[in-house]
């Protein structure tokens, strides 16, 4: 705002194209709910006509600098009116594009001083209305301090004595079970015999009964492959009626006789634990 002498200093921002107040300009499009983006600056620049007449017909002194930086926020202010009303162009050289930039600069800044303002507005009111506020200085009433639990210490100096002693006992490292990787061997052929010996005695049996009592893993696996040995060698047929179902097994084989099925899985375990073996001691050997 263009300032008179003895009177008040506003808050001013200096750009490179606009030296003074944001309060003149922020109160004209605020009062006529003008959003900056939008621009309709009709009404706007007829208020800073207006500003300027009633200025000149004052006999206070005016500082003419200022007052001049006042009509160049008023012919930026229709600059913008005239960009958004006529065909949007490119820029035509730099001058043009120094223009727009310096425009949108004070947009900026314009906007930002909008933001300000308002939530100072809203800090003042509340400071205000916290200032006719008292903060509560009695204590907690008496019918409320009788809900609160009295602190009661359910254990005897002993016991407590015991339990921080049993907190400093150190703990026992933890270690890693390595059970699992030396597992016992179970053989494909014995299994193969246990098997054989049971079915020619039941004839029909299914392969749940025949692997419950199986005490690991290992040896329902090895028993399924004696079955698969056995199916090879034409001593049993399989029968399920349907997907998924109960699988039987039929004995097919002579009743008499040794049982005899391929060691090629044993062969295979046998050779795997000896290179483990062999792997062992080499790195015995090495330490």
């Amino acid at each position: 705002m263009i300032t008179r002498r003895g009177g008040s200093t506003p808050f001013e921002v200096h750009l490179d194209n606009f030296s003074g107040p944001f309060d003149l300009l922020l109160g004209l499009i605020s009062k006529h709910k003008l959003d900056i983006t939008e621009i309709a600056l009709a009404k706007v620049t007829d208020e800073f006509i207006a500003h300027i007449k009633a200025a000149q017909s004052s006999d206070t002194e005016w500082d003419l600098g200022q007052a001049s930086e006042f009509l160049l926020i008023a012919a930026t202010l229709l600059d913008i009116k005239s960009a958004r009303l006529l065909p949007q162009t490119g820029p035509q050289d730099e001058e043009d594009l120094a223009l727009i930039e310096a425009r949108d600069l004070l947009f900026a800044r314009l906007l930002q001083y909008r933001a300000f303002k308002d939530i100072a507005f809203t800090f003042g009111e509340r400071m205000a209305t916290a200032g006719r506020m008292t903060p509560r200085q009695a204590g907690l009433e008496p019918q409320f301090a009788r809900l609160l639990p009295e602190l009661i210490m359910g254990i005897t100096p002993e016991q407590l004595a015991m339990i921080a002693a049993r907190a400093m006992v150190p703990k026992i490292a933890p270690s890693v079970g390595m059970d699992h990787l030396h597992a016992p061997q179970v053989s494909v052929r014995e299994q193969a015999g246990i098997l054989g010996a049971r079915l020619r005695a039941e004839r029909v049996c299914s392969f749940r009964a025949l692997v419950a009592d199986a005490d690991s893993t290992l040896v329902i696996v090895a028993r399924f492959l004696a079955l698969l040995e056995l199916f090879r060698e034409a001593a049993i047929a399989f029968e399920q009626a349907e997907a998924l179902g109960e699988l039987t097994v039929r004995w097919t084989g002579d009743d008499e006789g040794e049982i005899e099925v391929s060691d090629e899985f044993d062969e295979f375990d046998h050779d795997t634990d000896m290179t483990d073996e062999d792997a062992t001691d080499g790195k015995a050997d090495d330490e």
